[in-house]
């Protein structure tokens, strides 16, 4: 008898359980973390503990419990800062106890008001993001970008009553692709069906790849759109095509036709008028909106940058 399929039932179980056990180990040290911060607080507020007073604790604690890490002087300090940076916000500070201490670290040191600290919290929980990952999301300027992205949003809003805030962007950051400066489209293509999993990281997880060069029958002509995805919450399709040279009105044609075909053609009936995002490599704006303002398609034009911003 073929049982091997039904152990993967006992596998997720014990995943879930693995899971269930970091997250409250994870908690426990962040409040720990959080109580030894408001005690610091206070003393360095109302008794003057200065850094040579930390300094002689992180000593002390080391002799007292030789086994266990984290309680230098340094990381003393941080648990301060930790706790003085979220005690007057809740919402930061429930989110926090949801989120690895090295993470939480960084996007208190990164962020530059509590509106960006919040958005990287919900990112790395929504995400499940590695710490590597946070950094590269950071390094990137991904919040900007998203926020930026906000703003152009007028045409799926008329499409969609959810809210399509923080899915788009304004500019995607492909470095992971490793392109050169000159570059086909072949090129741009050919890295990302090599590095997907990668170029979802970008994109966010809700992004189901359906396939490359997806194609599409109208009347007797065949026609393939360049990338096919799905996403989960929105429950739409979002076809994807690359333009390596500077936005022009006319790229907008070739996909709304690819929208209205795949509208016609592949949508299932529950699912919502599917979205298209044209990157090109560079774009005006005011262009932008001039052949946006009359399209009925919901459809985006951003475009891409084959390295990491100068964040200096």
């Amino acid at each position: 008898m073929e049982v091997q399929p039904h152990f993967e039932h006992i596998t997720q179980l014990i995943e879930q359980a693995k899971r269930s056990t970091f997250q409250k180990v994870n908690t426990a040290i962040i409040e720990l973390y959080c109580e030894i911060g408001s005690y610091l607080h206070l003393q360095t507020t109302t008794e003057n503990w200065g850094k040579s007073v930390i300094k002689q604790l992180a000593i002390y604690l080391k002799n007292k419990h030789p086994n266990t890490k984290g309680f230098s002087a340094q990381n003393l300090w941080r648990m301060k800062q930790f706790y003085e940076a979220y005690k007057d916000f809740k919402i930061l500070s429930t989110l926090s106890r949801e989120l690895p201490w090295s993470h939480n670290m960084t996007i208190i040191s990164a962020s530059k008001n509590k509106e960006e600290q919040e958005f990287y919290m919900r990112l790395v929980i929504k995400e499940r993001l590695s710490f590597r990952e946070l950094e590269r999301q950071i390094n990137s300027s991904y919040y900007e970008r998203v926020m930026l992205g906000n703003t152009k949003l007028s045409a799926l809003s008329r499409e969609f009553p959810e809210d399509v805030s923080h899915i788009f962007k304004d500019t995607y950051i492909l470095e992971m692709l490793q392109l050169p400066a000159s570059h086909s489209e072949k090129d741009l293509k050919l890295k990302i069906s090599q590095n997907i999993s990668k170029f979802l990281l970008e994109f966010g997880r809700d992004f189901a790849f359906m396939g490359e060069e997806f194609p599409l029958q109208v009347g007797k002509q065949d026609f393939a759109i360049d990338l096919l995805f799905y996403h989960r919450s929105l429950q739409c399709m979002v076809a994807i095509e690359f333009k390596i040279e500077k936005f022009k009105p006319e790229f907008l044609g070739q996909l709304n036709f690819y929208l209205e075909a795949l509208d016609r053609d592949v949508k299932i009936t529950q699912e919502k008028p599917s979205i298209g995002i044209l990157l090109c490599k560079g774009k005006d704006d005011t262009v932008v909106e001039y052949a946006l303002n009359r399209s009925l398609s919901p459809t985006l034009v951003a475009d891409y940058k084959t390295q990491l911003p100068n964040k200096c």
